[in-house]
């Protein structure tokens, strides 16, 4: 029975897509007018440094900030015959400063880092991915039956033939595509890929070459589960374009598409603001009354799990197993739901069973199948932590929505009202010793201004002694929770 519905709000400024499987939100995906996402656009770039110490160069693309391409990155002559004892050439040999290069984006600028570059050009469609640097054939790990990707290679291989474009990687919806099918889609690449070539040579160092597809069009082109039950959009014109777009490369979703209509926002129908407002706290209660705690830093992500309030029925190993087999099949979805990569460590609570263990690690595994974003898990370290990668091409669903605090600056806390305190009886000492005055006025936050007339007020009292002058304290509610300020009269 298909489950699978995906939901797409449409505004004029911004697209929020969401994957639901069962009535549980399993993916969100948010583009703006504001921040349009730059992965798999084209660029022809120009190098402004070569870091022969890196092994990389920035290269300038006409953004913020310039972008970072790596050795590794950079695509070699696919005719040439490779050596045994090749090692990574220098990036000197290759690219020097001031040339013009077609590059494609890899990742987003992620904090103060810019975009990430390759050389590899990958153009997908529907059924496959053109790959113009390369010759070969591939396919798509998830075809698991031999006879199926043995069919679908014969097709590729025999039509190229004709089109000698480049290489070409089968993506999974290919799966049962009839000849006719990857043969249009071929021909759109190969036609794709001309113009683009025709683009990039009237185009100016900097400039943007080629485009990917708009959000809800990528959602389309991207949906290789059979277990779609229907497409719901609320906007008329996106319904329009992706009815447009479905005929021509998604038959199959063509009919599954549906105009919402209802007053009601189609995200409030299925409660997809609140499980966006839940995924955006470093908490995620379990039901069995354990929770998960999620950090994340620049560096990685940490993950703890916690029994809670759940004590179990048997014993102390069955309820942290319970509760671990509970929480591998949480930390998947989260993964997901949060678009969290990179490098992610996992603490499950301490098992002494090794059996426990391996079931653990396997629920984690089969949750990370269905996830689009390729993942690798490690077995457990003798610390008893889990090791895993996940990749990250955009940013995390944090990042996009939310900002370091003001108050506190992203560091997660702040400065207590008594410390705050402290740091104004020092101030008043600082400033009689080198000024002159009649009176002093202190500025701060309501609390710390009742912590001076309660629990500090012998202090207040002393420093008016020692200074021989009067001191006012004055409420200001609009100050930060560690912002103060001394004013001489």
């Amino acid at each position: 029975m298909k489950r699978e519905e995906i939901l797409i709000n449409a505004t004029s400024t911004e697209v929020r897509a969401a994957l639901v499987d069962s009535g549980v939100l399993q993916e969100v995906q948010i583009e703006r007018t504001s921040r349009v996402g730059l992965v798999s656009n084209i660029y022809k770039g120009k190098v402004s440094r070569v870091l022969p110490g890196m092994q990389a160069a920035f290269v300038e693309l006409g953004l913020e900030r310039t972008a970072f391409l790596h050795a590794s990155d950079i695509a070699r002559n696919p005719h040439a015959e490779p050596k045994a004892d090749e090692v990574e050439p220098d990036i000197r040999e290759v690219v020097r400063e001031g040339q013009e290069l077609l590059v494609q984006v890899l990742k987003e600028p992620l904090g103060t880092k810019g975009a990430r570059l390759t050389t590899y050009i990958a153009i997908p469609s529907r059924y496959l991915v053109l790959t113009p640097n390369s010759v070969g054939v591939g396919v798509s790990s998830r075809i698991d039956d031999e006879t199926e990707r043995e069919r679908l290679r014969c097709i590729i291989e025999e039509i190229k033939a004709t089109l000698p474009t480049g290489g070409y990687i089968i993506r999974t919806a290919a799966e049962g595509a009839s000849r006719e099918a990857l043969q249009a889609d071929l021909q759109f690449l190969h036609k794709l890929w001309q113009s683009i070539e025709e683009t990039a040579a009237r185009t100016p160092a900097g400039g943007l070459v080629y485009e990917d597809l708009p959000l809800p069009l990528r959602v389309l082109r991207d949906s290789s589960s059979p277990d779609i039950a229907r497409v719901r959009v609320d906007s008329e014109a996106t319904f329009a374009r992706l009815r447009e777009f479905a005929e021509h490369f998604v038959p199959r979703l063509s009919s599954l598409i549906e105009l919402y209509t209802e007053p009601r926002p189609i995200f409030d129908v299925y409660g997809i603001d609140d499980e966006i407002d839940r995924a955006l706290n470093r908490k995620v209660p379990l039901k069995s009354g354990g929770h998960v705690v999620f950090d994340q830093t620049e560096s990685m992500t940490t993950i703890d799990v916690n029994t809670g309030a759940y004590v179990g029925h048997r014993n102390l190993e069955e309820t942290i197993f319970r509760t671990n087999l509970e929480a591998a099949a949480a930390i998947a979805r989260q993964l997901r739901l949060r678009n969290l990569g990179g490098i992610i460590i996992i603490d499950f609570i301490d098992m002494t069973e090794e059996e426990h263990r391996r079931q653990v690690l396997q629920t984690l595994t089969d949750r990370l199948a269905s996830d689009h974003a390729k993942s690798h898990v490690m077995n457990v370290s003798p610390l008893g932590l889990v090791e895993m990668t996940r990749k990250r091409n955009r940013e995390s669903l944090e990042h996009l929505l939310c900002q370091a605090c003001p108050s506190c600056e992203g560091r997660g806390f702040v400065k207590t009202a008594e410390t705050v305190c402290h740091e104004i009886f020092r101030e008043i000492l600082r400033q009689h010793r080198q000024f002159d005055f009649q009176e002093l006025l202190v500025l701060a936050r309501p609390q710390v201004i009742e912590r001076l007339l309660d629990e500090d007020s012998a202090g207040i009292a002393e420093l008016e002694q020692v200074t021989g002058k009067p001191i006012r304290l004055q409420s200001e509610a609009l100050y930060l929770p560690d912002q103060f300020d001394v004013v001489l009269m």
